[in-house]
């Protein structure tokens, strides 16, 4: 089947579904808003949007291979406990989507618990990703269908030591998919970064998001190369920093599509702040480094409201000048794409990249297959 991305219009936050060419589903958030009662409410249907999209297992029942939630931060899993199976496979109700196998990171779980008050959403997530732990710790094996998990990132104390085949460490290939190796999809880990040495440096950690942050090599029409995707959650520039002087000699910050980190927030680019400093306000060379290794024809992705030239941050709109430079650059002359406009603000629909063997081209709406609207879009040829 081809391979594609789509990112769903859910204001500031995320949830993006990656589709293998060997039919592999990786969902990548949640931010499942409920629309009001007010008829002319016109938040997307993203529920709906998502349902169209999943296959169905040998018991009629929606499911996703894969739900990585990248940070528990309440716009990355709103709607988990309400729409997703959480819990036993077998007694999943008809109108909940299971989850085959979770990725999740208990580090980043850790650091975030440190700066905010979790979410009930993010309480029943970090539940059934213990309880799946559980399971493979009493069986030593790769469980079924509904009860997988793979742990992104050593933890603290020694205690993802004995987790053997389910634990993904930092700076290494995530090595399998639902369960077993995928050929059309690579995975390389970037973040959360490993604890640090001192109290100080891991404070800074907490306090500047730290992420599932994940390097995707994509197969597109048999190519193995076909697109490279990258996406950091909510991690802001510190972590960026850390990681372009890691991580600058080698391919793994390199991008065909990038999901802009915190939804186009400029805390990702710059230790300013922007409201207080306005165009004083510094751009860290080793984050925007970090940032900046687009491919020709690169896109770059920022699931966030609307960008307006004011002071919201995010989105903000000195975040989005700096990303335009990186497109506007001759090697890559990319584009820019905003989920809270797309195709308009006034009717917003999911934004689907087919993946080529000339790597990413925008799916037109109406041959997505999209109910919601039908605007016809020319697809952008990707050098």
């Amino acid at each position: 089947m081809t391979a594609n991305i789509v990112f769903f219009p859910v204001g500031n936050g995320d949830m993006t579904l990656l589709t293998t060419e060997s039919g592999k589903t990786i969902l990548i958030d949640v931010n499942i808003r409920e629309k009001g009662s007010d008829p002319d409410d016109e938040t997307p249907n993203v529920l709906e949007m998502l349902k169209q999209q999943l296959k169905q297992d040998g018991y009629g029942r929606l499911y996703v291979d894969v739900f990585l939630l990248s940070h528990p931060d309440l716009d990355h899993c709103r709607g988990i406990l309400k729409h997703f199976r959480l819990g036993e496979p077998d007694d999943c109700p008809d109108d909940k989507i299971l989850i085959s196998e979770i990725w999740s990171s208990p580090m980043v779980f850790r650091r975030a618990s440190k700066k905010l008050t979790l979410s009930e959403d993010a309480k029943a997530f970090n539940t059934e990703a213990k309880r799946r732990v559980q399971l493979h710790k009493e069986s030593q094996k790769i469980e079924g269908h509904g009860n997988r998990i793979q742990i992104l990132g050593e933890d603290e104390n020694g205690k993802t030591d004995r987790l053997g085949k389910i634990l993904a460490k930092t700076g290494s290939f995530i090595p399998l998919v639902n369960g077993v190796p995928d050929s059309s999809l690579s995975a390389y880990l970037l973040g959360p970064l490993p604890k640090s040495e001192t109290e100080e440096d891991e404070e800074t950690l907490s306090k500047n998001n730290s992420s599932v942050i994940i390097h995707f090599t994509i197969e597109g029409d048999g190519k193995g190369d076909a697109c490279s995707f990258l996406t950091g959650g909510d991690s802001e520039v510190v972590i960026w920093e850390t990681l372009w002087d890691k991580y600058k000699n080698t391919p793994f910050l390199s991008y065909d599509i990038l999901q802009i980190p915190h939804h186009c927030s400029w805390h990702s680019v710059s230790h300013d702040s922007w409201s207080e400093l306005g165009g004083e306000a510094e751009v860290s060379d080793e984050a925007r480094y970090a940032l900046s290794q687009a491919k020709p024809g690169a896109l770059i992705i920022s699931s966030s409201n609307l960008i307006e030239d004011d002071d919201n941050d995010p989105p903000c709109i000195a975040a989005k000048r700096v990303y335009e430079e990186i497109l506007e650059s001759p090697t890559v002359t990319g584009r820019f794409y905003c989920t809270g406009s797309y195709p308009t603000e006034e009717q917003q629909d999911q934004l689907a990249f087919e993946i080529t063997n000339a790597g990413p081209k925008l799916e037109d709406i109406l041959d997505s297959g999209s109910p919601f609207i039908q605007v016809s879009r020319q697809p952008i040829p990707h050098g």
